[in-house]
């Protein structure tokens, strides 16, 4: 028996579907189609010497490990305000939610200027670092701190949600089962949580990857010491180093489709695990 075809009730989906699409072609993906042409269209001797350049790669290291460090630590941290803010109510937590979100309506040259102000040898922080040893602004120790502001609101605002639906009763039933605390987190809340945790982590990764007006003023900006890889791009735009620029930004473009490929995977992969459990 053949079904009968449902209309969708919004009047004219071929007309809104057109605009969508020639909207992202011309946002979206004719600007990406060009870089990827431009750092494609060169020759091989040309695009390896670009992106195998030593500075290039002290770059990419020091991009890499910083947007991994601060994302692991926004990982931790993250779930535990997501988990505050859901299943505790106290005085302020409104506010404090309304914080979380700073990072995002908060320019990143702003947030790199504040922040250097804070870490620099003579700021609030700063000054109390320095007799210990620590050397928090103009150091990869900055960039991680800039990098884990403007990430954390990825993971509390993912995990969030996938908390507010994790039933508490579900908890209760493993304490009366006799799980403890710990066996309760492994086993039961960690294993519901991992979707959310991990999409946010790989989108908090992603953005730190590509993360620049709250990086330049608190990492220093030295060669092989404290450049990060879009600090170079702009460098070599500057010196008219074009195809080089293409050459790097092609390499971010390609690391950052990856990365969102496998957050989807992730989640069909999450999707279905849960339908065959159910």
């Amino acid at each position: 028996m053949s079904r009968l075809r449902q209309h969708s009730v919004i009047p004219g989906f071929g007309l809104t579907l057109g605009y969508t699409l020639s909207y992202l072609s011309l946002i979206v993906l004719i600007p990406l189609s060009a870089l990827a042409l431009k750092g494609a269209a060169q020759p091989w001797s040309q695009f390896s010497e670009a992106v195998f350049d030593p500075r290039t790669l002290a770059a990419w290291r020091l991009t890499f490990g910083t947007a991994l460090i601060a994302s692991l630590i926004n990982a931790f941290f993250g779930l535990i305000v997501a988990w505050t803010l859901v299943r505790y109510d106290f005085p302020g937590r409104r506010i404090l939610d309304a914080l979380i979100d700073v990072p995002f309506a908060l320019p990143t040259a702003v947030s790199g200027i504040a922040l250097t102000a804070i870490y620099s040898q003579n700021g609030w922080m700063g000054r109390w670092l320095q007799p210990l040893g620590i050397k928090a602004a103009f150091s990869p120790l900055g960039i991680v701190i800039a990098l884990t502001f403007i990430g954390l609101p990825f993971i509390v605002r993912t995990v969030q949600p996938a908390v507010e639906d994790l039933d508490p009763a579900v908890e209760e039933a493993a304490s009366l089962l006799g799980a403890t605390r710990f066996t309760a987190l492994r086993r039961v809340i960690l294993p519901a949580l991992q979707p959310a945790l991990t999409a946010g982590f790989i989108t908090a990764f992603a953005r730190s990857l590509g993360e620049y007006g709250s990086v330049i003023f608190i990492s220093g900006n030295m060669p092989m010491k404290t450049e990060i890889a879009s600090l170079l791009i702009v460098t070599k735009l500057e010196q008219f180093d074009y195809s080089g620029a293409a050459a790097i930004a092609l390499l971010m473009l390609v690391s950052s489709f990856v990365l969102l490929f496998l957050v989807n995977v992730g989640q069909w992969w999450s999707t279905r695990h849960l339908r065959r459990a159910a």
